[in-house]
């Protein structure tokens, strides 16, 4: 809390709003001008309470914040308070009481002026995210394998297992509706207990074992399911028929379709396993799902029609 009242009355009311304990450090704008910064980054973590303090007090305690890794959000109100809100990493003025000054250079303008507001912005702000990764690592597991699978066939000199058609049909109708809804996956119960993380963390830090195992798993499965259909022909150098090819392509595109039914819930969260998560809590990926579950045999319809894989 940092207050231009005196440091008896900020102490105080810090203590009876839970703010600060009895071993928490209380300084001073004099104080902290005596102080060098080597000495107060030091300390910094033991302040709780500022008092009678500057704006250039302000700009030294961002700066000692920083220099230890924080991202630093000022609030405030006044046109003294305008610098130090402008230089903070997030600075929110007040919508009601602030000053025009301070709103224009705000990153952030709370507009009720309560500050339990700011709980609920950073609580949507890391379900954004949370669900941004969730979206960016199941469209990078579920696309890419196909990229390495036909890399693989094409430089081994092999037929290629999916032919474009089918990978177009996967992109826009297996991947198209699972993904979407993740991007509107609800709330964990745990995404306010987290602590900040590291703002120099890419938005696919941590993922990518998981991405190397789905491209591992997922092109390992295709090739044996392939190999079971042809490997007669391919052990002996002989041709394989267009028949036995195309029932061969149409099992590698109903694996690949529902091994990216089965991965889209492992993306639902980063720390708990799909057995933890209720499937019902999201009922737009839980029908996005079953539909394109269902629509199996509008594909085996389709690629008939098309003469992919043997009419019956």
């Amino acid at each position: 809390m940092i207050t231009g009242d005196h440091k008896l009355t900020a102490t105080a009311i810090a203590e009876e709003i839970g703010n600060a304990q009895k071993r928490d450090l209380t300084l001073t704008g004099e104080e902290l001008k005596e102080m060098d910064d080597s000495r107060f980054e030091e300390i910094v973590y033991r302040v709780s309470v500022y008092a009678r303090v500057s704006t250039a007090h302000k700009q030294k305690i961002m700066k000692a914040l920083k220099a230890r890794g924080h991202i630093v959000a000022m609030t405030g109100d006044g046109v003294n308070d305008a610098p130090a809100v402008k230089n903070a990493d997030i600075g929110i003025s007040m919508g009601i009481t602030g000053t025009n000054v301070t709103k224009e250079v705000s990153h952030m303008i709370l507009a009720d002026d309560n500050f339990a507001t700011i709980v609920g912005a950073v609580e949507q702000g890391r379900i954004i995210f949370d669900n941004i990764r969730k979206y960016t690592c199941f469209l990078i597991a579920a696309n890419f394998d196909e990229l390495f699978l036909l890399s693989i066939f094409f430089f081994v000199g092999l037929p290629i297992p999916l032919l474009p058609a089918m990978i177009l049909w996967i992109n826009l109708v297996t991947d198209g509706g699972p993904a979407i809804a993740l991007s509107v996956d609800p709330v964990e119960e745990d995404v306010m207990n987290r602590p900040p993380r590291n703002p120099k963390e890419g938005i696919l830090h941590g993922m990518l074992s998981y991405i190397l195992t789905s491209f591992f798993v997922m092109t390992i499965g295709s090739i044996i399911i392939f190999l079971l259909e042809t490997w007669p022909y391919i052990s002996t150098g002989l041709q394989i028929p267009d028949e036995v090819l195309s029932k061969a392509r149409t099992a590698v595109f109903i694996q690949s379709v529902f091994f990216e039914l089965f991965i889209v819930w492992n993306c639902r969260s980063e720390k708990h396993g799909v057995w933890r998560m209720n499937p019902f809590k999201n009922k737009y990926l839980l029908l996005s799902v079953l539909f394109t579950f269902l629509s199996e045999e509008i594909h085996r319809y389709i690629f008939c029609n098309f003469d992919w894989i043997p009419a019956e």
